[in-house]
């Protein structure tokens, strides 16, 4: 049978409240008393219910997570960093994915009514943005991470330089002397799209070499989508000596479909990503990418969460992580 609190108290011949008392460190005890509850604890092995210590404590001591789903190559990175700081201050991390729809929002809202844990950190899934500033204008303590639809700050947010890391992009690109980039976008209904779309053709623009509409793919984030862009492009007869994708999927696509027919990368035709997921550094050739400081979002986002918890009030502008450069083999041979 597991031991109880009640075979702790029969043990050191003090009340159910005392050895409460000990485990939540609440109220005044007599050292010698508060010792040999400890030493009873020690010695056979009890072990509190978590969630019991929490309601006593006013608190649960888990953070809650949702994203959108655990198949995106970079929301790994997110999730350790938060899980980095939440277990290093003996956080636990109750984790939220949308990949079943509305049921799986349902025993999200579920766990919200039961008040599972003390406060959230969201990589929004499409379409929840509402349902979330209302949670968190109800009181539930959250912070965005990556703020792909640029909320208007109601929202505590941690993201990055989505604008300048595509204008850095440009930069490179223009520097090996690459005129004529074939751009790979990401849908049009994310914040992050319109950055990295901006950032990039302004860099050009100011080199006197504006982006025409025939060299510029909507596309949706995915391999098949850069392969898509670049045959559909070759077809037409565009012409183009790089690719500038707005992550490293539609990139990885793009690099496939120029090999296929006989470029190559990058002596031909150069190619740049956004994200540096770890498969980036391991293609033929290397993808050189816009990094995105993931793990380091996901720190900021939980150490702004707990420091909340200890009464810090929630930031009201985002925090913002530069995104930087990463020059490899699909640029520069």
């Amino acid at each position: 049978m597991p031991i109880t609190i009640a075979d702790v108290a029969a043990r050191a011949k003090v009340s159910k409240t005392t050895v409460s008392r000990v485990l939540n460190g609440k109220g005044e005890l007599d050292e010698s008393t508060a010792a040999r509850v400890r030493a009873v604890i020690d010695e056979l092995g009890y072990v509190p219910s978590s969630r019991a210590v929490g309601l006593a404590r006013g608190r649960t001591r888990v953070v809650g997570m949702l994203v959108p789903s655990l198949t995106w190559p970079w929301i790994g990175e997110v999730i350790q960093g938060a899980v980095d700081v939440l277990e290093t201050e003996r956080y636990g991390l109750l984790l939220f994915t949308c990949n079943r729809g509305e049921e799986s929002m349902r025993q999200f809202g579920a766990q919200v009514s039961a008040k599972s844990f003390d406060g959230l950190l969201v990589i929004e899934p499409e379409g929840t943005l509402d349902y979330i500033a209302t949670l968190h204008r109800r009181g539930l303590p959250m912070v965005l991470i990556d703020d792909r639809d640029q909320t208007s700050g109601e929202i505590p947010s941690v993201s990055t330089t989505n604008h300048d890391g595509a204008g850095s992009a440009a930069r490179h690109l223009l520097e090996i002397g690459r005129r004529s980039p074939l751009v790979i976008t990401g849908p049009e209904r994310f914040g992050c799209t319109s950055q990295r779309t901006d950032g990039f053709a302004a860099v050009y623009a100011d080199a006197g070499r504006p982006i025409p509409a025939e060299r510029t793919s909507l596309g949706d984030f995915t391999v098949d989508c850069g392969i898509a862009a670049v045959q559909t492009a070759l077809e037409a007869g565009v012409e183009f000596d790089a690719v500038f994708a707005h992550n490293d999927l539609s990139a990885l696509g793009a690099m496939q479909a120029l090999q296929d027919t006989g470029r190559r990368v990058p002596q031909d035709v150069a190619v740049v990503g956004f994200d540096d997921i770890p498969t980036a550094a391991h293609t033929q050739p290397p993808l050189s990418t816009v990094h995105q400081p993931l793990r380091e979002m996901g720190e900021a986002a939980a150490r702004t969460l707990l420091a909340h918890f200890e009464g810090t009030p929630l930031p009201n502008r985002p925090t913002v992580i530069p995104a930087s450069f990463v020059k490899r083999g699909s640029t520069v041979e």
